[in-house]
């Protein structure tokens, strides 16, 4: 494997390698490798901090702001790849959350929880952050839609490992905190040393720009981006964490809804691309903000008119299932961009994404002990916003029709 370190392959000769050895295949290993440490985490959170640590809503919303910080500072990855290739930060980013999920559990305290995973965070929205700009870069633009509905299913499929795994051994063998976080986290630790040493650098037709972009053509991406980064933080944190704070989730309980929602995904997830490439980015993203909108009231409705469990349940693996839609965000910025722009703005709207995360999570971490309720009135009316700015999206985007503003008004070149 190691005569493929430091190899520079051109993207246009990447077909005569091997077909597991092509930006294809390495897209989806990675996207296979990140869940295993991530879902694991997200999975064993909510009981491990009530259990270990004595969490409130007012710790798990500080928890969560923290673990924000580093999508905030996505922008410092344009200062990074100055000086390192996007394919190597992101293994090495991918690394770094492994390890620093390995030893979650050795830290059962408020400052060292947070240590601990700003750490993680580091290596995940990094990450996360080059890895949208790979899949741009790397995917056509015809085939993109069904190639990131197949990369969503492969991150599924392996949420769904780990969860199946949970949610059958957890009672049974009496797993500890501290076993399942070292064993999640170094095996997507390994899987970053072997896609390392195992695959060739892989180099795009077009170089990318390494400063920063931001263009006035692109501000509708940038508004989806912040709307969708501010409601997503209040489904992240307090869905999960309503379910065990108000119906007494277990581990495996918990774990078992997760597994069903990305069972969910993993067999729609590719329909999704198809649904994509067929309606196009307005109609699909229309269609979920409305779904979230309804979602959300209900979820309030759970509090304000004492409705039960089952519901609770049904609607966060509806939930789940809406936000798989985002990836048509991804395939809208691919189509009305310049294509050196990609790696930047992706660094860039990863930080507009997170602006709200930094303090919404705590900030509602306040509102969720007054009234939990409200919390989720207000991301419905975070995701009426989003429907407003979605609706902005032409039916055919591209390069000089962002916006279904830009034919009536020809904007000043940039």
């Amino acid at each position: 494997m190691a005569v493929f370190m430091g190899r520079i392959v051109k993207l246009g000769d990447a077909g005569a390698l091997p077909a597991w050895r092509r930006p294809v295949a390495l897209l989806l290993l990675m996207a296979f490798a990140m869940p295993i440490a991530f879902a694991t985490w997200s999975a064993l959170l909510n009981n491990f901090v009530i259990e270990a640590a004595g969490f409130t809503g007012v710790e798990i919303g500080w928890l969560h702001t923290v673990r924000e910080i580093p999508g905030f500072l996505a922008v410092g990855v344009i200062a990074i790849i100055i000086f390192m290739r996007e394919q190597t930060l992101g293994l090495i980013s991918l690394g770094l959350l492994g390890v620093a999920t390995a030893v979650t559990a050795w830290f059962p305290s408020f400052g060292g929880l947070l240590t601990v995973t700003m750490l993680s965070s580091i290596g995940f929205h990094y990450y996360e952050t080059v890895n949208q700009s790979l899949q741009l870069q790397w995917l056509d633009k015809k085939r993109a839609p069904q190639m990131l509905g197949w990369i969503l299913a492969a991150g599924s499929a392996a949420s769904l490992l780990a969860y199946g795994l949970l949610v059958v051994t957890w009672k049974t063998f009496d797993l500890s905190y501290n076993f399942v976080y070292l064993t999640a986290g170094g095996i997507t630790a390994a899987i970053a040393v072997f896609c390392f040493l195992a695959y060739p650098q892989f180099e795009a037709p077009h170089p990318q720009l390494k400063t920063f972009v931001l263009r006035r053509r692109y501000w509708l991406y940038y508004a989806l981006q912040f709307m969708s980064g501010a409601r997503r933080q209040i489904f992240i944190v307090f869905a999960a964490f309503m379910m065990v704070e108000r119906f007494g989730f277990e581990v495996h309980e918990l774990t078992a809804l997760f597994l069903i929602n990305y069972l969910a995904n993993m067999l729609f997830a590719p329909l999704m691309g198809k649904a994509v490439a067929r309606w196009g980015e307005r109609r699909a993203l229309v269609f979920e903000y409305v779904g979230l909108i309804t979602v959300f009231l209900a979820y309030g409705g759970i509090y304000f008119f004492g409705w039960g469990v089952v519901l609770a349940a049904a609607l966060y693996v509806i939930d789940h299932m809406l936000f798989a839609l985002a990836f048509a965000l991804k395939t809208y910025f691919q189509k009305i961009c310049d294509p050196g722009d990609i790696a930047p703005t992706a660094a860039v709207a990863f930080t507009i994404n997170h602006i709200a995360a930094v303090f919404l999570p705590a900030a509602l971490g306040y509102l969720w002990i007054v009234s939990p309720g409200g919390v989720f009135v207000l991301a419905a009316a975070m995701a009426a916003t989003s429907l407003a700015l979605a609706l902005m999206i032409p039916r055919h985007p591209e390069p000089g029709n962002e916006t279904v503003f830009s034919r009536l008004v020809a904007a000043p070149a940039e």
